[in-house]
């Protein structure tokens, strides 16, 4: 099977760009401020190796930028013009996907939820703030979503209703977890994984922005189904006290990880939080 090698920490290469992100927003302010910013971003991910760029719109959502003071048509506009300037990043260049980033409900909190899956909103919940902003990004022209840092189990199983509503969308789905074996609510991700079993329209599951020495035990624990996707952070660990990364990592010894993922059955690799072009580099000459 082929493999897929997926892009960078979105936010960190902005931030190496010279953008600020210390906002709730995130990197989805600069769809409002700096949209150019993000384009270079894209296009930096794809000299370097990617495949696949991620839009900037894990972070944005219409009670974001709504909360911003920002109309509902105008928050529109800028989650679609994520995935057009992705969609640019990828035609200059000339091959390569774009998948939408569907945040989880956590990210919009900015509480650090995300690796907790501490909600305040049940399934039913879940289904119904995820829908609006799922519709738009759905026929904003990506090649597919990426469901990403999904922390719970009702959370999955709402995303896997709004899949059901939208039977002409591809996606891949991606948990945050706190182990080799579980989320980060501590549901089993082979309980989690199965949700999207056999469903044509899921592309891969997997993981993302979880520690890389939890991806062996993930990926065993996922084997014989569906294709799988990770994407860890780099490594390093973030302090919602201080907010700021804490460690060490190495772009190397990331492309050396990258390799026993794809020999462990990843098809679809690549970096999440603190890793850069760099890594991605690294990535794809370990794996050619």
């Amino acid at each position: 099977m082929t493999t897929l090698v997926l892009d960078g920490g979105l936010a960190t290469q902005l931030e190496s760009l010279g953008a600020d992100l210390r906002d709730e927003l995130w990197s989805a302010r600069l769809l409002l401020e700096e949209p150019e910013l993000i384009r270079r971003a894209h296009a930096c991910y794809f000299a370097a190796g990617a495949d696949v760029a991620t839009t900037a719109s894990y972070q944005a959502t219409l009670p974001g930028f709504e909360r911003r003071g920002l109309g509902a048509g105008e928050a529109e506009r800028l989650l679609r013009l994520s995935v057009k300037l992705a969609a640019q990043a990828r035609d200059e260049h000339g091959r390569g996907l774009v998948a939408a980033s569907v945040g989880p409900y956590g990210a919009y909190l900015a509480n650090g939820a995300e690796y907790t899956g501490d909600y305040d909103l049940d399934e039913d919940g879940l289904y119904a703030w995820h829908r609006p902003r799922w519709e738009i990004l759905a026929a904003a022209g990506a090649d597919l979503l990426a469901c990403e840092t999904i922390p719970s189990y009702p959370e999955a199983r709402a995303l896997a209703r709004l899949l059901a509503g939208t039977p002409e969308v591809k996606a891949w789905v991606a948990f945050s977890c706190r182990d080799g074996e579980r989320l980060s609510d501590g549901t089993p991700i082979a309980q989690a994984a199965a949700v999207f079993g056999g469903n044509p329209q899921v592309v891969a599951v997997g993981a993302n922005c979880t520690a890389p020495r939890h991806i062996p035990g993930l990926i065993g624990c996922l084997s014989g189904g569906l294709p799988v996707v990770v994407y860890p952070n780099s490594g390093e660990t973030w302090d919602a006290g201080l907010r700021r990364w804490t460690g060490l990592a190495d772009p190397v010894e990331f492309g050396q990880a990258a390799k026993e993922w794809q020999q462990a059955g990843a098809s679809l690799i690549g970096g999440c939080c603190r890793t850069t072009p760099e890594y991605v580099r690294q990535i794809r000459a370990h794996l050619s």
